[in-house]
């Protein structure tokens, strides 16, 4: 088989690559810290206040870097977003393996690298149209997802071990040097530079008018709805540590392999997500079904009486989210103009990024109360309501087609004309 004509792109497949390795660092961090806080405190509400930390940040911040992707170098604003991370986890790692690392510590550094990742997040999916071709967004996506869920499987894995060996305070180190790499990797990109606005604004004028273009286009708004539905109710990360040391008994290197279940079985999925965002003409259904067995599979989770049985659960909630993810991520690069995606892509990643995080917070609450098993098994039951009332009826989101307008959904509505907004239409028409 030959490589993906997008992977034979040398700027984006050394960002690619670039990008795997910085988000197995990240991800790495994002176990450890869970670990680490109930570790040193033994309370599941408190091992929530990560999702309440990076909730924080990403529901401020998040506007206020999608104006600035879409107003100055996205790659020099990456790079310094993560140069920031770096000197976050390296002093965290210091903190950790020197013995002094407190609860409040673990939160302070999520909140500030999730501060970072507000203004890195809205250029990292923004510089994508400008490494490949229109026609190879989604394909683009595709591979960038899995890989994503590739950090999300050795990261933890990785944490697992080194927690083992020598406590999160190494993981954190490692952390570290992945942000440099990627540092390093996004200074040899060739990125065609960001055409300013015509008319320079205000940056909250900026943000309103990416506020209005979400709100002009129903398939972008739905989707947002869809993602808050899957992460919120059945947020389950958090629950992992719980889940690993009290109910199955496996310890921390347990942990580690359970954390990692979801990315193995989204890595398993690649090729079929790949074709189905490359072939299929029925890419809202998809999504939607995907959607409903994420819930059945974290109800699977929940149920689950034996260590084996929670990694298959597991593991299909990785397949069927990076379906559903994949499709949704998609469909806002490809419905939103260039000048905007900074934006728009901001406001998206408070439902992607910020519905995981407050779900950690209502999530790890609920179980603190009723216990793991329970509140994850009500918290399936959303993504399974919501994603079965979409296709239930004629909407947007069942009818979208990837693109291929001639076999809609015949019961779906009319899909939203372009940009009401003339200064965007006019900048489209530019375009091309």
């Amino acid at each position: 088989m030959s490589l993906p004509a997008v992977l034979r792109d040398r700027d984006f497949g050394l960002y690619w690559a670039g990008v795997v390795f910085s988000q197995i660092g990240t991800r790495g961090t994002v176990a450890a810290n869970l670990f680490h806080l109930y570790q040193l405190t033994g309370s599941i509400a408190y091992t929530g206040l990560v999702g309440a930390a990076q909730a924080v940040a990403l529901l401020v911040l998040s506007p206020l870097g999608g104006a600035l992707a879409d107003r100055v170098d996205r790659r020099r604003l990456l790079q310094a977003a993560q140069a920031v991370a770096l000197l976050v986890a390296a002093t965290l790692a210091w903190l950790t393996l020197t013995g002094n690392a407190r609860a409040w510590h673990v939160v302070v550094s999520v909140v500030l690298t999730t501060a970072a990742a507000t203004f890195d997040q809205p250029a990292r999916q923004a510089l994508i149209p400008a490494l490949v071709p229109k026609g190879q967004i989604a394909q683009a996506i595709a591979l960038l997802n899995p890989s994503r869920e590739l950090a999300i499987l050795v990261g933890p894995l990785m944490a697992g071990v080194l927690i083992t060996l020598a406590g999160p305070g190494l993981m954190y180190a490692v952390d570290a040097v992945t942000y440099g790499l990627l540092v390093a990797v996004l200074a040899m990109l060739r990125v065609p530079a960001l055409r300013p606005p015509e008319e320079r604004r205000s940056v909250l004028g900026s943000i309103v008018e990416g506020a209005r273009y979400i709100s002009r286009r129903p398939l972008i708004y739905n989707l947002m709805a869809l993602d808050i539905s899957a992460t919120v109710f059945s947020a389950y990360r958090v629950l992992l540590p719980a889940l690993a040391v009290d109910v199955l008994k496996v310890g921390s290197t347990g942990y580690g392999v359970l954390s990692s279940a979801p990315s193995a079985g989204a890595l398993l999925a690649t090729y079929s997500v790949f074709r189905t965002v490359e072939r299929s003409r029925r890419q809202g259904r998809v999504l939607l079904w995907s959607t409903v067995l994420y819930g059945v599979a974290a109800l699977l989770l929940a149920q689950s009486p034996v260590f084996v049985l929670a990694v298959l659960a597991a593991g299909l909630l990785g397949a069927f989210d990076a379906m559903a993810t994949t499709i949704r991520h998609a469909a806002v690069q490809i419905d939103t103009p260039d000048e905007l995606r900074g934006r728009v892509t901001a406001f998206y990643q408070m439902s992607s990024r910020g519905g995981p995080a407050v779900g950690d917070v209502v999530v790890g609450a609920f179980a603190a109360v009723v216990g793991p098993m329970t509140a994850l098994t009500v918290g399936a039951l959303g993504p399974i309501v919501v994603g079965g009332s979409f296709l239930l009826r004629g909407n947007v989101v069942r009818g979208y087609t990837g693109g291929v307008e001639e076999d809609a959904d015949p019961g779906a509505p009319p899909k939203a004309a372009g940009p009401s907004s003339p200064e965007v239409t006019a900048r489209r028409g530019k375009d091309g």
